[in-house]
Order: C-alpha cells, then sequence, then structure tokens
C-alpha cells in the first residue's frame, strides 16, 4: 500500500450497525466519597470541579500546587444506560472508549470488562452476554496516574530509568516516562504539572449482526493516479461484504467525475486540492471522505564540496524549504481545547508565512480537526511520536501497549497529506549520546539496546508495515541515516553536517550570527519571552505585577529564565526604569517580547541565507521550525502566540523573515551584505537592492543607495549587494554607526515592492545616539479599525496592544520612519472604535527609560 491524505479516521457507521453514544449523564466520585458530583464526558476531573464550583480556575496564581491533591486522589466515573428494544436482538456488543486518561479498571454490572493504561489508545471491550434489558451501570475507575508511575518506577528494580523526576524549578511530579500519558503533565519547562485524570474521548456502545468497519486508510499515488483503501474491520459472522468506492472532485458546489487530478501542495507551494471519496459498505448509505494526491521523500545524499549528507524534503518532486514552529499542547486539559482554539493557531501559523509545524512528543497526537485544517491550510506535519526528553521501559506490557498505541494512531493519521514525516522521539538519541542522566560507560549499552528496542525494532518496525508512503526518524535531533550507521545513536547526533539539530543559546549575544551551526535543518531553538498584562493579568492580582514576585518565579518553570531574559535584552537595550511598578512590568514583558523577536529574527535569516551556502563544509539549510508557536497557559516560553491567541511581536516578525522572497542584511567583515533569499521554484526575479541610511533624529534618509539589477535564483539565496560599512558611512557624510540605521528591501527594476521592508542596526539600540521620545498619538480608531499614528522623531519597535480584544494588527513592532503611519486592526469578534481607542495602548523603544 502507498500513498497519503483523508480527513475523518475511526469506526464509521456504514448504516448496517447502531451505535449509542454514552457521553451524558455520567457522575463523578473520589476515593472516599465525599467529593460526588455530575460529570460530562468528555472530560476530566479538573474541569469537571471546576464547572460545578468546587474549584476555582487550576490556571490562577499558585493553584497548580494548591489543587495538586486532585492528581493524587483516585476517581470514578459511573453512568446507566438501557439498550433500545431493536438493538437488543443483534448478535454482538462492543463498548468503544476512544480515549480514557489514563490507569483504569471498567466494569459492567459489577463485571470487570477491561483496564485501560495508555492515554492515546482506543479500547473495545466485548459486553455481549453482560447487557440487560433496563438499566445497565457502567463505571470507569481511574488511578491516580503520580501514584501508578511511581509503582511502576519503584517496581523497575533491575536498573533505573532516568530521570526520576523534573527540575524543582518546574514544580513538577515524578517517573512520568513510566506512563503513556502526556509527558508534558507532569510539568514542564514551559507549562503546569496537572497530571490529568478522566475519560477524554467519547464513549460508545456499537451493537451489529455480522460486521463493522474499525477503521480505514487511504494511499494515494500521484505517479498512476491509484487511491488504495484498507478497511479494517470487527467481523462477527462471516459474510459477504460489498464495498463501493467513488473519487469525485468538488467544483461549483456540485461534484463531478474527473479524469485528472491534480496535486496537493503545501502552502506558498500551490494549491491544496482535495478530492471527494465515498466509501459504501453494502450499499447502505455510505460516507464521503477528502483525499489528496502528493509524494513525499527525506533526501540525504552528498553534497559537493562537503562532508555528511543533505537532509531536505521533496515534495511532489520538487525541494521545499520547511518555514515553522513547534506545536506543543493547547490546553492542560484536552477536554477545554476548542476547534475555534486550533483553526485560530493554525491560520495565525498560516498567516506568517509558515508551511511546517512539528506536533511535538511530549504532548498528545492531535484532533482530528486539526489534521483536517493542516490538510486545508497546506501547512505540513512532522509528527513525533509521545516520548521526549527520557529513556523508557522496555517489560513486554509496556512494548505492547506502545505497539497498539503506535498501529492506532499511525491508521488515524496517515491518510492525511499533511503528515509529512513519522519521527520516534524528542531528543531521547541525544540524551544518551550527550550523557543527560550520567550514564556509566559500563551501563551505556543496556540503554542503547532498551533505545534501539522501543524505537527501531518496535515502533519503526509498525511504521514501515503500516506506512510505506513518507519517511521515518527515529528522534529528532539525529544524523539520519548516519545514526543508523552507528547502531542508531550517533556519537554527536547535532553534527551539522548530518540530519536536523535542536540549538539553544541563552548568555551568548543572539545577534552575533556567527555562533548559530550552520545546519542542514533546524529544528528547534528559540528564545524566551513574556506574554502581554491583558493575558497574565486573567491570572494573577496586581501585586504579581512585578518581575521580581513570588509569582513571575513560581510561573517560570526553566532554570534561571527570567534572568536569563534580562540579561540577554541588556546586551543591546536600556531595560525599563518607570518609577510607576506596573507600568515597569509592562515595559519589561515588552523588552522581552522585543528581545525575543529580534534574536529569533536574526537566527532564521541566518538560516534562510544558508540555503544555498557551503561555508567550511557546512550550510544547504533546507528549513527551520523555531520553537515555539502556542503556550499551554499565561506564563514565561518561548512561544509567539500567547495562551489565548494573541501574537507576540516574534509572530507578527515572522509573518516578514517567513516571506516568499525575503530581502535579509548581515554585517560580515566590515560589509554590508544583503541577500534576496526566494522560496520559488521556477521564477527567477530580476531585483534591485534599494537601501536607505536613515539618522534617529531625523525622517529624512541622510542618503539612498541602489544596487545593479541581480537575478535571484530560484529556492534559494543570493548576494544582490555588497558594501564596505565604513566607506557607507563616510559616503553618507553624517552618519556614524551609532547615530544612524539601514532601511532597506528588494524591488523590481521598475520600483515593485518584492520583498518586506527590513532594516538592520549598525550597533546596539542602547547606544544610540540622537534617538528621541517619539511622542506617538493616535487620531483615534476610524472606521474598518484603521489607526493613523503621529509621531515628532523616528522610533523603533513601534508596539501597539488592545489588551483582551482579540485580533491582530496588520504590522505591528515596526520601524516608524516617517511622520505618520497607518496600521490596520483585524478583530476576530464584534467590537467597536470606541473599544479600541479605549484599550490602545503604544509603546516604542524610547518609551520604556
Amino acid at each position: 500500500t502507498g500513498g497519503q491524505t483523508l480527513l475523518h479516521t475511526g469506526p464509521c457507521s456504514f448504516g448496517f450497525f447502531d451505535i449509542i453514544s454514552l457521553n451524558e449523564k455520567w457522575q463523578l466520585m473520589n476515593s472516599n466519597s465525599s467529593v460526588s458530583l455530575s460529570a460530562e464526558v468528555p472530560g476530566c476531573v479538573h474541569t469537571t470541579l471546576q464547572r460545578q464550583g468546587f474549584i476555582s480556575d487550576p490556571y490562577y496564581r499558585f493553584n497548580d500546587l494548591a489543587y495538586r491533591w486532585i492528581s493524587l486522589d483516585n476517581w470514578t466515573y459511573t453512568t446507566s444506560f438501557s439498550v433500545p428494544t431493536h438493538v437488543r436482538g443483534k448478535g454482538k456488543a462492543v463498548l468503544v472508549f476512544e480515549g480514557v486518561d489514563t490507569v483504569s479498571t471498567i466494569s459492567l454490572n459489577g463485571v470487570t470488562i477491561g483496564k485501560t493504561d495508555n492515554m492515546f489508545r482506543r479500547y473495545d471491550f466485548e459486553v455481549t452476554g453482560l447487557l440487560k434489558d433496563e438499566e445497565n451501570v457502567l463505571q470507569v475507575w481511574i488511578m491516580s496516574a503520580v501514584t501508578y508511575a511511581s509503582q511502576r518506577s519503584h517496581a523497575h528494580t533491575e536498573y533505573r530509568v532516568p530521570p526520576d523526576c523534573p527540575p524543582p524549578v518546574q514544580k513538577g511530579e515524578c517517573h512520568v516516562n513510566f506512563i503513556r500519558k502526556a509527558q508534558s503533565s507532569f510539568s514542564w519547562d514551559w507549562g503546569p504539572s496537572f497530571p490529568t485524570l478522566g475519560i477524554w474521548k467519547e464513549v460508545r456502545l456499537e451493537v451489529f449482526n455480522s460486521s463493522r468497519v474499525l477503521s480505514y486508510t487511504t494511499n494515494s499515488e500521484h505517479s498512476s493516479w491509484n487511491v488504495e483503501v484498507e478497511l479494517f474491520f470487527d467481523v462477527f459472522v462471516a459474510s459477504k461484504v460489498l464495498v463501493n468506492n467513488n473519487l469525485d472532485i468538488y467544483d461549483d458546489n456540485k461534484c463531478v467525475h474527473f479524469k485528472s487530478v491534480s496535486l496537493w501542495w503545501p502552502f506558498g507551494h500551490g494549491e491544496q486540492f482535495l478530492y471527494y471519496l465515498t466509501i459504501d459498505v453494502n450499499l447502505e448509505g455510505g460516507e464521503t471522505f477528502n483525499v489528496a494526491f502528493r509524494t513525499v521523500e527525506l533526501v540525504q545524499e552528498p553534497i559537493p564540496s562537503s562532508p555528511g549528507l543533505s537532509f531536505y524534503f521533496r515534495i511532489n518532486g520538487k525541494p521545499i524549504f520547511l518555514k515553522g514552529s513547534n506545536w506543543i499542547p493547547v490546553h492542560a486539559f484536552q477536554d477545554q481545547v476548542t476547534t475555534d482554539m486550533i483553526t485560530i493557531l493554525l491560520r495565525s501559523a498560516q498567516k506568517a508565512n509558515m508551511n511546517t509545524l512539528r506536533v511535538w512528543g511530549g504532548g498528545v497526537y492531535e484532533q482530528d480537526i486539526f489534521y483536517s485544517l493542516c490538510d486545508m491550510y497546506g501547512i505540513m506535519i512532522w509528527q513525533d511520536f509521545m516520548f521526549a526528553c527520557a529513556l523508557y521501559p522496555t517489560e513486554k506490557d509496556f512494548i505492547q501497549t506502545v505497539r497498539e498505541e503506535v498501529t492506532h494512531q499511525v491508521r488515524r493519521l496517515k491518510s492525511h497529506p499533511s503528515v509529512v514525516i513519522w519521527s520516534g522521539n524528542n531528543e531521547n538519541e541525544a540524551a544518551i549520546a550527550t550523557d543527560w542522566f550520567n550514564i556509566s560507560v559500563a551501563a551505556r549499552p543496556l540503554y542503547v539496546k532498551d533505545y534501539v528496542n522501543l524505537y527501531v525494532e518496535n515502533i519503526r518496525d509498525i511504521v514501515l508495515q503500516e506506512d510505506s508512503t513518507r519517511p521515518f526518524l527515529v528522534s529528532s535531533p539525529t544524523n539520519g541515516v548516519e545514526s543508523e550507521k552507528e547502531g542508531w545513536v550517533a556519537k554527536d547526533p547535532y553534527d551539522p553536517h548530518y540530519g536536523d539539530t535542536h540549538y539553544y543559546s541563552y548568555y551568548k549575544d543572539c545577534w552575533d550570527w556567527t555562533a548559530f551551526p550552520r545546519t542542514r535543518f533546524a529544528s528547534e531553538y528559540g528564545f524566551q519571552s513574556w506574554p502581554s498584562l491583558s493575558t497574565l493579568s486573567k491570572v494573577s492580582v496586581s501585586s504579581d505585577w512585578d518581575f521580581s514576585s513570588n509569582f513571575s518565579a513560581h510561573r517560570q518553570h526553566h532554570e534561571d529564565g527570567n534572568q536569563q531574559m534580562l540579561k540577554q535584552a541588556e546586551l543591546h537595550y536600556i531595560l525599563p526604569n518607570s518609577t510607576d511598578p506596573v507600568q515597569k512590568y509592562r515595559d519589561t514583558i515588552y523588552i522581552t517580547q522585543v528581545m525575543q523577536a529580534q534574536c529569533v529574527k536574526i537566527q532564521t535569516e541566518f538560516y534562510r541565507r544558508s540555503r544555498s551556502d557551503i561555508v567550511e563544509g557546512k550550510g544547504h539549510t533546507m528549513g527551520t521550525l523555531y520553537w515555539q508557536l502556542n503556550d499551554i497557559w499565561q506564563g514565561p516560553s518561548w512561544s509567539s502566540v500567547e495562551f489565548g491567541g494573541k501574537w507576540k511581536m516574534l509572530h507578527y516578525w515572522a509573518t516578514d523573515f517567513y516571506a516568499p522572497i525575503l530581502s535579509a542584511g548581515v554585517e560580515d567583515k566590515g560589509d554590508l551584505l544583503i541577500y534576496g533569499v526566494s522560496d520559488s521554484h521556477s521564477e527567477k526575479h530580476n531585483v534591485k537592492a534599494k537601501v536607505k541610511l536613515h539618522s534617529w533624529s531625523s525622517f529624512n534618509a541622510v542618503c539612498s543607495l541602489e544596487s545593479n539589477v541581480t537575478k535571484i535564483k530560484a529556492g534559494g539565496s543570493t548576494l544582490v549587494f555588497q558594501h564596505s560599512i565604513s566607506a557607507l558611512l563616510m559616503q553618507c557624510g553624517n552618519c556614524t554607526r551609532r547615530s544612524c540605521i539601514v532601511a532597506f528591501h528588494l524591488s523590481s527594476p521598475e520600483g515593485q515592492l518584492i520583498s518586506p521592508h527590513n532594516h538592520m542596526f549598525l550597533s546596539s539600540p542602547r547606544y544610540a545616539e540622537g534617538l528621541q521620545k517619539p511622542n506617538i498619538t493616535d487620531t483615534g480608531i476610524v472606521q474598518n479599525f484603521f489607526v493613523t499614528l503621529h509621531c515628532s522623531f523616528p522610533a523603533v519597535y513601534v508596539w501597539l496592544d488592545v489588551d483582551n480584544i482579540p485580533g491582530h494588527f496588520d504590522v505591528n513592532g515596526f520601524l516608524m520612519l516617517s511622520k505618520k503611519s497607518t496600521v490596520i486592526f483585524g478583530a476576530w469578534r464584534p467590537t467597536t472604535a470606541e473599544e479600541i481607542t479605549a484599550n490602545l495602548h503604544i509603546t516604542s523603544l524610547r518609551d520604556v527609560y
């Protein structure tokens, strides 16, 4: 079987068996019956307690610690149901649990029908002889995940399986690697510890006479235009099944049969053609699903004049530079994740010109709607399996539940064209190779053996059986085929000559682009910032609004994170010094977002212009996925979008540094270099670089330069402008490194704008000479939410904030080199010009000191 695509998965009713939903009217009780209340399914204990008023918002202030007792207790869900008369005579009945979180014993009418131990599996329990005519009582007893993980760890006496516990700064629980559950639910360096319990997906009873469809997959191969459908049945009585498939293209509100197909392309490279496949079993109605045609290859082959191997994706035969970010769980309580939340985040990614998201291995396999929307939006998915930053046990029962998990998830997701690669784990090859856990040399082979057993002999083996159509990587970062040659654990999985890399450095100056690894593929890198005051104020009080408060320390789960942000910012900016504590707090948040945006911009532009370069044997970078897109709660993190969907400055900047055609400036050996970077496959643009030097104290350009017309190569990086900076400053007369800034863009020979406007500092803004308070004022929001800004002097990092009004501006965090500038706000809910005007805050760099 080969191919890709599809939206819906899971059991389907094709009209020949009955489905009874059991999502309503549950009761929830703790172990000693001191708490008893009605509950909803899908749901979890924490959200049920909050909804019933038993607890307040778990995200509020220090409630993650105050409510720790919830996760340390055991809880029981109970419901009762009757079976309709017309269903009772059918031959087989199965209770289906799409997702139980996590360790449970399930009984029906007092008889134990099964147990669960894996959040990521679907469980089917046959109950044919147990159903009563009248009331049936279904009970799900859920054990504390914390207790279970601890018991499993202590029972593993032969050798330790590190890490035992998270760092103290994370305020988390221990031994999460011993339970098949979202690894971040026991805490992470960007999120809280909420080891949830509950029935987090739907429950139903399925009754049938002969057979039911368990799941199906589709494979579509565009080379021969074949669609292969694979159906999995639960058969009670041997019978003939007639399957009728119909493939149509949707056009002008009607379905029309077609003779040839168009391909599915990633966003920015073509359209996302989705076809409608109707599967009709036994001619009893049928259901319609989406199918697409595309191929994906991961190319690892020698590069001229470079040791090592390439590492890039070829979609439909074309090399694609992957631009995007990393996706973490949207909420600690998965039942709180709505389609709107997912849609806002995915649309935000697409609006920032992203074509890829990596679903990170410490969270969850996402909802079906997530992958369906990615199919529609052209966002490629790098899909990790859910293992992260730890070693794992390899007992027989652990391996068996992982095998079931992987089989289920691959069958569920492989029909989606957006999923372009499977990856076995996050950073576990690196953990062994670089000895994160202080393993002795003598013991190391044992851990390598366990690693190979889990990820290669089991997970990889299943993926290759189930899906021959996309690549599989054992880990990230990895050296790919080179790691395989070295026994699956390379000596240095961070080697920039192979595979992908993760790179973080918080104390080195992020403006020094020469310190970044010139990697083949950058799948993680980033810097922290704090979310806006409007986001934080929902879970804090005014006494918390200080960088040295207990709340600020409590919310920071990364060791020295708050200090790292300020130290990095202080390298290039004067830190806020307002005497008003709340204003100082707001300004400090602003400066962390300025620092984060500038750092990630410099690093990303370095990677994008390294696309065509080989320098000292390193380069040909073909992907950038910064850490991270979204937040799980209101706190400091590496995200570019805050919890709730508000864009940080970084996200606004990503729309430019991920633009299809980019002008990227850099200083190298005293020269100003400007590159044109193009994602285009065929167009070779003739461009001119237009460069202006502006004084901080005047709106008039000090001087203007223009390059000769240069053809920038398709799918590559081309040097379009080079000039000695000292000669440039001398030529401009009144400019020094400290008194002027360089602004530039690419235009057509006729003067049409081709790239976003960009700029470059010739020295740190903290040493800027002539930078004045710009006295920015606005004329108020007018119809269609246009805001016109006026200023007295040039302003840098001009930031507009409208507090809790959801939406985003067309530009933000920008350089203002004219007396007047108009910005547009796009609202995500009904609002008024008056409401926006009343909530508008405007800040520039010179305003905070």
